[in-house]
């Protein structure tokens, strides 16, 4: 063995015994609010990820699209016929088609009162709010009526939040926060958003 690989050994050992202990310490078993910010590439192709996960395992999901959703998604059409996934979609598009505050909120409370069953049902596994920082920023929806279904979801589910300029409330509460930054994006050197790669 070379001296390379001794040092290599040593450190792996050493990496496993603290990883070992994080998964000891461990011990709470509970849902988990996840929070998936930025200006980056990739939020709402997360949550979806996970999505397919939980609907892997056989576990109810319920996804909210507050923006995109009458955009096509790939990830919504692969999995339209699970019966195991509910999806919502606000169905006004991007803010800055409408430009029309009055309707955008309108279809914000909405779509947030169907969502409102899904965060208290003890059978949906994990919901998907994507893209719901946009509706607290702009003000179609307060941060303390959020935080206040979150606090009183079932104990097991799990909640996944996408979307750029996260309210600074939610992402305390969050137990999980990803940040997404841009190094580079094609579209800003005028390359067309691509059909299955970016939506």
């Amino acid at each position: 063995m070379t001296d390379r690989d001794t040092r290599h050994k040593k450190a792996m050992q050493k990496r496993k015994e603290l990883v070992d202990a994080k998964i000891a310490q461990a011990t709470e078993e509970r849902g988990i609010v996840i929070v998936i910010t930025g200006n980056g590439k990739g939020k709402t192709t997360s949550g979806w990820g996970t999505v397919a996960r939980s609907l892997g395992y056989g576990y109810k999901v319920g996804v909210t699209q507050f923006i995109k959703g009458t955009w096509e998604c790939g990830e919504r059409e692969v999995f339209k016929e699970n019966p195991n996934l509910t999806v919502h979609i606000m169905g006004t598009g991007f803010t800055w088609e409408t430009q029309d505050r009055a309707v955008d909120t309108a279809a914000c409370r909405a779509v947030w009162e169907k969502t409102l069953p899904m965060l208290q049902d003890p059978n949906i596994h994990l919901v998907l709010l994507d893209e719901l920082t946009y509706m607290l920023k702009f003000g179609y929806l307060e941060i303390d009526e959020v935080l206040n279904a979150l606090k009183n979801r079932p104990i097991d589910q799990s909640v996944i939040i996408t979307g750029r300029n996260a309210h600074r409330d939610l992402l305390e509460y969050a137990d999980t926060v990803s940040e997404v930054q841009d190094t580079k994006h094609a579209f800003n050197s005028g390359i067309k958003a691509r059909r299955g790669i970016d939506w």
